[in-house]
C-alpha cells in the first residue's frame, strides 16, 4: 500500500523540505525529537515563523488566511513536518475554535477574532468538559444568564489544556435549563482576563502541568461574544468535534514515533543481539505500521470528501479510535523494547528538564513520561467507547 504523489505533488513536498531545513529552529527542533516538553515561547516562535511564510492556517479558506492547499498537500505538509521534528500545532485555535467561527460566526467576529489567532495574538483553550459531563457533552452544568447584554456565567470546566497560556476560552454554557439536554447549550467566547475567573493545575500521571480546572464566579460575558444562536450551541460543538476528531488520527506523528521506535530497537540489545531482530517484537512492529497505513489512506479518503464539500461523519469516530490506538501501542513497544532503562530514575528527567548525562541514553529520558500521558487519548475528543457507540448507532443501526 503506497501513495503515489504527482510531478507538483513532488515539487511542493521538496519545497516543504527545503523549508523546514531552512526554518525550523534546531533547539525545536530537538525537544520534539527527544519528546521534550516545549514552552508557550517555543509554541509562539514556530508559529510566527509559519505565519510569515503563510502556512499557519492551512485549513481555512483562502479569503481568511488559508493555504489553499489540496488534501494531499495538506498531509504531505503534516508528514514533513513530523519527520523534521518540528511541533504539532496548538488546535484550539487555529484548527478548532476558528472553523466555528468561519462558519457559524458574524462578519464582526470574523474580522475580530481570526487575524489575532494568525498572528498569536491570542491563545485559546477550549470549555467543554467538566466534572460530570466529559464525554456526554449534553450534561453541562456551567450556566449562562443573560442580563441586557452581557451573559452571567457560573460553573466549572475542568481537563482544560494549557489553560495556564491562554487568554481566551470557548465554553458550551447551559443558556435554557429547562429545554432537552442538547437544545439548551449555547456556545460563548470567553476573555480569561475577565474578573470571577480562576484557573488551578491539575497535575498528570507523568508529573506535568498540562490540564487545568477553570472556575466561572458571576463572569460577565457581552452577547456579541455569542457565537451561532443562543441554545443551539450543540451545533457548533458536533461541527467542532468531526475536525477535532478526524486530526486526532495524528498519521504524521505515529509515522515518525515508529521510525523512532524502530531506531531505538535497532539499538537496544537483547540476548546478545538487536532488539530489532526479535521475531515477536518485529510481528508486533509489523501489525501497527499495517493499522497505520490503513488509517493514512482512510484520513485522505475522508479529507478529500471533506475538501469536496462533506462534513466528516461517523467515519471521524474510527480515525478517532484507530490513531489513538495506535499512538499508544507505539508508547508502549518503546517502553517495553527499553525494558528497565524506560523507568524514570529521576525526578528532574521524568519532568524532561535533565540537562545532565543520561543514565542511558538520550532516548531514554522520555518513553516512561510518554507512556503515561499518551493514556489520555482514548479518552479526550470524546472516549473510544462514546465514539463505539456512535458507530454501532449510525452505521449499523443498533
Amino acid at each position: 500500500m503506497k501513495i503515489r504523489f504527482s510531478d507538483e505533488e513532488l515539487a511542493f513536498r521538496d519545497e516543504v523540505r527545503a523549508f523546514l531545513k531552512a526554518e525550523l529552529p534546531d533547539d525545536i527542533a530537538a525537544k520534539v525529537r527527544l519528546g521534550k516538553k516545549l514552552s508557550k515561547e517555543d509554541h509562539q516562535r514556530w508559529q510566527a515563523i509559519l505565519n510569515r511564510r503563510g502556512w499557519y492556517a492551512a485549513n481555512w479558506p483562502v479569503e481568511y488566511g488559508g493555504t489553499g492547499w489540496s488534501v494531499v498537500e495538506k498531509h504531505i505538509f503534516e508528514e514533513e513536518c513530523a519527520a523534521h521534528g518540528a511541533p504539532r500545532l496548538i488546535s484550539f485555535g487555529v484548527n478548532m475554535v476558528a472553523p466555528v467561527i468561519i462558519k457559524f460566526g458574524t462578519p464582526q467576529q470574523k474580522a475580530y477574532y481570526l487575524p489575532r489567532i494568525l498572528d498569536g495574538t491570542d491563545w485559546w483553550c477550549q470549555g467543554y468538559s467538566e466534572p460530570g459531563a466529559g464525554s456526554d457533552l449534553a450534561a453541562v452544568k456551567t450556566r449562562a444568564v443573560r442580563e441586557r447584554d452581557h451573559y452571567i456565567v457560573n460553573g466549572q470546566k475542568t481537563w482544560t489544556t494549557l489553560g495556564q497560556h491562554a487568554n481566551r476560552i470557548f465554553c458550551l454554557v447551559r443558556t435554557d435549563p429547562e429545554a432537552k439536554p442538547q437544545a439548551g447549550i449555547s456556545f460563548l467566547l470567553i476573555d480569561m482576563d475577565t474578573p470571577g475567573i480562576s484557573v488551578q493545575p491539575i497535575i498528570t500521571l507523568d508529573g506535568a502541568h498540562e490540564v487545568n480546572e477553570v472556575f466561572f464566579d458571576n463572569v460577565r460575558v457581552p452577547v456579541e461574544n455569542l457565537v451561532g444562536k443562543e441554545n443551539d450551541g450543540w451545533t457548533c460543538a458536533k461541527y467542532l468535534l468531526t475536525h477535532e476528531r478526524t486530526g486526532q488520527a495524528g498519521v504524521g506523528i505515529s509515522k515518525a514515533a515508529l521510525a523512532h521506535l524502530k531506531a531505538i530497537a535497532s539499538r537496544e540489545v537483547i540476548d546478545g543481539r538487536p532488539a530489532l531482530e526479535d521475531p515477536l517484537l518485529r510481528q508486533r512492529i509489523a501489525e501497527v505500521e499495517m493499522r497505520l497505513m490503513a488509517v493514512e489512506m482512510s484520513t485522505l479518503r475522508i479529507l478529500a470528501r471533506a475538501q469536496a464539500g462533506g462534513v466528516p461523519g461517523a467515519e471521524s469516530s474510527i480515525l478517532k479510535i484507530t490513531g489513538s490506538e495506535i499512538r499508544q501501542a507505539i508508547s508502549d513497544l518503546a517502553r517495553r523494547v527499553l525494558g528497565p532503562h524506560a523507568l524514570p530514575f529521576l525526578a528532574d528527567e521524568m519532568a524532561l528538564e535533565h540537562d545532565g548525562e543520561p543514565l542511558h541514553a538520550d532516548y531514554s529520558v522520555t518513553p516512561a513520561a510518554h507512556y503515561f500521558n499518551l493514556r489520555k487519548l482514548s479518552i479526550y475528543g470524546g472516549s473510544n467507547e462514546i465514539q463505539k457507540n456512535i458507530l454501532a448507532k449510525a452505521q449499523l443501526g443498533l
